[in-house]
């Protein structure tokens, strides 16, 4: 798509009202890749209040005021970052009065002048009729269009006889406004400029062209005989395809059920919520809602409620299933917030609302309706994220993790002194015993924060003793909700509290001895005893592990992954050999994905794959059992480049900034703070760029861009504003969402010819990073040319200094906002990961060729990308057919149980599609196999019932080799009647197996043929007491229908056995291409929550691994990773699958790489000494006299170090 420049302008007017529309959208940069694009599918527009000149109503706002002339000027900025769109929308009243309207439309007002005309002169105007209006209105227009065209100013005699019956006179004012000229006896018609070029900005022929078109509004409202008689031919021409095409939405998904939709939008008020038509397709609801939420996170309450709304609205499982998603995170819809409130019996719009008062009342009615306290409790949980009061939400979740939740578990403040906090500890003890360790919990935690003796020694000395953490209370204190999930888990997210917060790691330590105590876990003691996690087997024989830097598990199964396929570690490790020269820009003619990449893609690409490179090298050479992954890679590993600029854009918005005083009482509001630079080649190219300049650099310095480059910010550092703690509260990190299974909306395979999807559809060029319009809540600089911003004509001097320079921010707070960005980019789900990590590597690498379309090919493509065509037959019967990429094949296991085969025919099989308002069937093929093939298992599935995600555990039967030749695209006859013949199979296996379901469940959960034996039954019994008369034969005829369909289901039942081994068996003798299973990527949990990790299959020792985040471990029974986990509760269920061809495994597959140096005796002899000190500073945990666990000594935090450092 081509820049669009300049602007565009659309004047259009109502024909209803006749009030006038002037919609100009502008581009003042260009735009670095204008909407709409791939990643913003249209424009958002935000409205820009400082731009924007709104008008005042008085009286009715529904009403027009048609005698006071308006005006109305908004202002709009499309909010994406890489769009510069700007459009402003004009609007104003009509210039025809209401008094004006009744002279040349209201037949006795005109039959009254018309008269009063002939009586003056009857002689003359003798034989002459009363016009009708609409010869009024024709006339006065005719006038009109004449002046437009017409460059000389003509007259016309003030006596000419039509003008004096149409017109005349008492039509003065009207006229003389319009810009007729009374001289004499002659009327001057207006002069108007007819050399101007539309858009006109002349204010005559601004004004001519609206009365004109005003009056033809007027014209065509009058009587259809009156018209005719003109013999004019009047109509109007929509401006809807004008608006269209000026704001780029002439070709958008639109939702094929709209056609046949009767419903408008207000009837659906939700829609204009978030900005959207009842035509958008769900992709673009969803993309419009996210947008919001960005624009205006305040108002997620709001968005949320216009989702839910329109989800149900449209019945559509794809938006109920983000609507779930978006309430696991934690959101709530404006319709929670007033349902919450109503369930307290609480006014949500009282001003008299505390938090004192809505703890008491849900403390009140829980205790007279002790069943609702589940639902009355969530209810408070909801007000108290609606109020941003931790004491509510600690009240909601009975958790006391912080100072405050203590302070008002305990009903205490920090003012009271120690006296009374033991006083209130032991108030809660006598209502409530069982809370007893949550008591002492909050003591101890206000204990620590005061540094408290007298506290600290009550907890030593008290009678009550020394109190373990309670179970519960330990899982909570880890902030874990599962209770099932692995230890390794457990492990890692004590580590991850451990790393934020390390002055509570007695606190910690504490919670996670008493999980390990409650699960008997081998690991979690060995950990506390040792501070490590171990390996029993030799490491410079073994692949290492990686450790879990937070919520981070699936991100190191894929890591994993990738490095046991030998020639994608090659080109991260040999990076220099494929490395693309980013300086030039040649790589612009070149595609990936079907979009240019930007050069500042290219060099965020080859940062990812330094970092890559940085860790597969720790992996090879690494000493011990598991390396850590940098925080880096992990970023730029999970969060895309757009998404990373939406997380940035957005964390510019309402920030604060400091002032420089005042002037004449008005603040002046300095810069914001330096940001952290971005990457250490961005410190780089600032040094080199000053050193170029003969500037000798010392600190890191924020220069503006020299002209002479390119204008992007590319060379420039990322803005990264540190948020208010308020601030944060408003944008909650999802918890656990790197744990989130593939979403539906990006794995839904589509009902068009491009249903496989796009493996490149995450990644795209992105800007400069735009900050938010000033609102009227933000600082303003004062306006000098006012009142208050002069006084004598000299401006005073700021009321105090100016803020010191600033300053680099600090290595931790640095690190913090990666952190905040890497939870950020966990929300993303595998195939967005695995989209982005395949992405960054074409983007860093040179191409070997290009195909025809100017598609870069290289060593990825070429290792994980196939192509699929498919067919389409349209209306003539003809088949049309389209080839594109893939990086993943996508099956689906929601109906039920299935073989990896019925799984696969489902992205392969004939299917209806909708083609030009018709259906029309649709079946792929795959026309060149990768040697790495991807398959996606998409398990989040939509309870419609429950209004709520949850995950499919229907068993995925596996197969270790699997056979791809029914799936080629091939001539060959014989391979095409067996494909048409198993489709034709399949659909009466469909057929039979509704059947089949009819029969056996009915709405009495009965078999028909059992409902109807007992049903017979009871009638005997009725016939047999002879109160009531029973048809006779009745039951006879019942029971002969119950054989009938016992017979059928039994037909059935054969006939679907019958077809399944047909079907089964249809390609057996198909073998000419095997690929092998090498990884299979495994998710304990729900659809919001639970535990990543990745068997990996290494074909040269015949040996299966398992790699759970920082262990390794030999799979001793094979039937874990291909039969069906029997757990009830949360059964382990493959996610993703990856297949090598057979041939190629050898040559792609190699688990092991490890080339461990020697150690040398100062590393060895250093690395003892800290097993020493280690050993001498912390006792392990031994058994006392009375059964429990006594513990001494000093806590050592068990540094896992990089070898270098050993």
């Amino acid at each position: 798509m081509q820049t669009p420049v300049g602007f565009s302008t659309v004047a259009a007017f109502c024909e209803h009202c006749r009030c006038h529309l002037k919609l100009s959208i502008e581009f003042p940069s260009g735009g670095a890749s204008p909407c709409p694009s791939h990643e913003s599918p249209l424009h958002h527009f935000i409205y820009r209040a400082e731009e924007s000149q709104p008008r005042t109503r008085l009286g009715n706002a529904a009403r027009i005021d048609y005698s006071a002339g308006w005006e109305d000027l908004l202002s709009f900025q499309c909010s994406t970052t890489e769009c510069s769109a700007k459009l402003k929308v004009h609007t104003r009243s009509p210039h025809l009065r209401p008094e004006w309207i009744d002279l040349l439309t209201n037949k006795d007002t005109i039959k009254s002048r018309a008269q009063k005309a002939m009586s003056d002169d009857p002689a003359r105007f003798e034989g002459h009729a009363v016009p009708f209006p609409s010869e009024v209105l024709s006339n006065l227009r005719k006038h009109i269009v004449n002046a437009l065209q017409d460059s000389s100013r003509r007259t016309i005699p003030a006596h000419n006889k039509r003008w004096l019956l149409c017109l005349g006179d008492p039509c003065t004012e009207l006229l003389e406004y319009i810009g007729f000229v009374r001289k004499d006896d002659e009327w001057l018609v207006p002069c108007a400029d007819t050399s101007a070029a539309a858009p006109v900005s002349n204010p005559i022929n601004v004004l001519l062209e609206d009365v004109e078109k005003e009056l033809l509004t007027l014209l065509l409202q009058q009587p259809d005989d009156e018209k005719r008689a003109l013999k004019v031919q009047y109509s109007l021409t929509s401006a809807s395809q004008y608006f269209t095409k000026a704001l780029g939405t002439e070709n958008y998904d639109r939702n094929p059920s709209s056609r046949t939709n009767t419903s408008h939008e207000e009837e659906h008020p939700f829609y204009p919520s978030l900005g959207a038509k009842l035509d958008f397709r769900d992709d673009l609801i969803k993309f419009a809602y996210e947008r919001q939420l960005i624009s205006d996170p305040e108002g997620t309450p709001y968005y949320l409620q216009a989702l839910q709304g329109i989800a149900a609205g449209r019945n559509s499982e794809d938006l109920q299933t983000t609507v779930a998603i978006e309430a696991s995170s934690g959101k709530v819809s404006a319709h929670d917030i007033r349902k919450a409130y109503s369930a307290l019996g609480l006014d949500l719009g009282s001003e008299y609302l505390d938090d004192d008062h809505i703890i008491g009342t849900f403390q009140s009615r829980a205790a007279d309706s002790p069943r609702q306290e589940p639902d009355l409790r969530r209810a408070l949980q909801i007000v108290g994220q609606h109020r941003c009061s931790p004491s509510i939400q600690s009240m909601a979740s009975k958790t006391v993790t912080n100072l405050e939740q203590a302070l008002s578990w305990l009903g205490a403040t920090d003012d009271m002194d120690d006296n009374f906090v033991v006083a209130m500890y032991k108030v809660k003890e006598e209502e409530n015993p069982a809370e007893e360790a949550t008591a002492r919990h909050a003591v101890s935690l206000i204990a620590q924060h005061r540094n408290s003796g007298a506290l600290k020694q009550w907890l030593e000395t008290g009678v009550l003793g020394e109190v373990d953490m309670d179970v519960g209370q330990a899982y909570n204190r880890l902030q874990i909700d599962d209770r099932t999930i692995e230890d390794s888990f457990v492990l890692a997210t004590f580590e991850l509290n451990y790393q934020e917060a390390p002055s509570q790691a007695d606190d910690l330590r504490s919670a996670l001895r008493a999980i390990a105590k409650d699960r008997k876990s081998s690991l979690l003691n060995n950990f506390l005893n040792s501070g490590m996690a171990t390996t029993n087997h030799p490491l410079a024989e073994w692949p290492v592990g990686l450790r879990n830097i937070g919520n981070t598990c699936y991100l190191n199964s894929l890591l994993q992954f990738y490095f046991t396929i030998k020639p994608f570690r090659e080109i991260v490790l040999d990076f220099d050999a494929y490395k693309r020269d980013a300086s030039k820009n040649n790589f612009m003619e070149s595609t990936i994905g079907s979009r240019v990449v930007s050069k500042q893609e290219v060099q965020r690409a080859q940062r990812f794959v330094l970092e890559l490179q940085k860790l597969f090298q720790g992996m090879i050479t690494s000493p011990t059992a598991f390396i850590v992954p940098e925080l880096e890679l992990a970023r730029l590993t999970l969060l895309s480049q757009p998404a990373e600029a939406d997380l940035r854009r957005s964390s510019t918005i309402g920030g604060d900034r400091p002032s420089l005083g005042e002037i004449n009482g008005r603040p002046v509001i300095g810069p914001l703070a330096l940001p952290i630079s971005d990457i250490a080649e961005d410190n780089i190219n600032t040094d080199s760029r000053a050193a170029e300049n003969g500037i000798e650099s010392s600190e890191p310095t924020l220069l503006g861009n020299d002209p002479a480059e390119d204008a992007t910010d590319q060379d420039m550092p990322d803005l990264i504003p540190e948020q208010s703690p308020q601030q944060s509260q408003k944008r909650p990190i999802l918890d656990d969402k790197e744990n989130l299974p593939p979403s539906e909306a990006s794995t839904e395979r589509s009902n068009t010819i491009e249903h496989l999807a796009n493996p490149l559809a995450e990644a795209s060029p992105s800007q400069t990073t735009e900050q938010r319009p000033l609102t009227d809540g933000d600082h303003k600089l004062p306006d000098l040319h006012g009142p208050n911003g002069t006084q004598d004509g000299v401006i005073e001097p700021p009321s105090r200094p100016p803020p010191y320079p600033p300053r680099p921010q600090p290595e931790e707070n640095k690190d913090k906002i990666i952190r905040q960005e890497i939870q950020m980019g966990a929300q993303q789900d595998v195939t967005e990961v695995i989209s982005n990590v395949l992405y960054q590597l074409e983007c860093a690498i040179k191409a070997t060729s290009f195909d025809p379309s100017g598609e870069q090919i290289d060593q990825i493509k070429d290792m994980f990308f196939g192509k699929s065509r498919s067919y389409t037959q349209n209306p003539r019967g003809d088949f049309e057919t389209k080839e594109q990429f893939f990086s993943y094949l996508f099956v689906d296991v929601a109906s039920g149980p299935k073989t990896i085969y019925e799984a696969l025919d489902g992205a392969f099989d004939v299917q209806q599609v909708q083609v030009d308002g018709t259906y029309q069937p649709q079946y792929s093929t795959i026309s060149q196999l990768p040697p790495v093939l991807n398959i996606l298992v998409q398990r989040a599935q939509y309870d419609q019932t429950k209004s709520s995600a949850f995950k499919s555990v229907n068993h995925l039967d596996l197969e270790e080799t699997i056979y791809l030749d029914r799936y080629i695209d091939s001539d060959d006859k014989d391979l095409i009647q067996r494909r048409t013949q198993s489709w034709d199979w399949k659909r009466q296996l469909r057929q039979l197996e509704a059947r089949r379901e009819d029969l056996m469940q009915t709405d009495l959960k009965m078999e028909a043929s059992d409902l109807l034996n007992t049903t017979a039954g009871c009638l005997d019994e009725i016939s047999k007491e002879g109160d009531i008369g029973v048809t006779a034969g009745l039951q006879e005829a019942i029971k002969e229908a119950a054989g009938e369909a016992k017979e059928e289901l039994d037909s059935i039942k054969s006939l679907i056995k019958d077809l399944t081994a047909n079907i089964r068996s249809q390609f057996v003798d198909r073998r000419k291409l095997p690929y092998r299973l090498q990884s299979a990527f495994i998710h304990r949990g729900t659809a919001t929550s639970g535990h990543y990790w990745i068997y990996i299959r290494d074909f040269k020792q015949d040996l299966w691994r398992e790699y759970n985040d920082e262990t390794v471990s030999a799979v001793t029974k094979v039937s874990q990773i291909f039969d069906e986990d029997k757990n009830p509760g949360r059964p382990a269920t493959p996610y993703f699958l990856v297949y090598v061809r057979d041939d190629l495994k050898d040559e792609f597959v190699d688990p092991v790489c490890r080339d461990v140096p020697e150690q040398p005796e100062t590393q060895n002899a250093a690395m003892n000494d800290v097993r020493d000190h280690f050993a001498e500073s912390y006792t392990a945990p031994v058994q006392d006299g009375q059964g429990t666990t006594a513990v001494s000594g000093d806590w050592f935090e068990a540094d896992y170090v990089k070898p270098q450092q050993w």
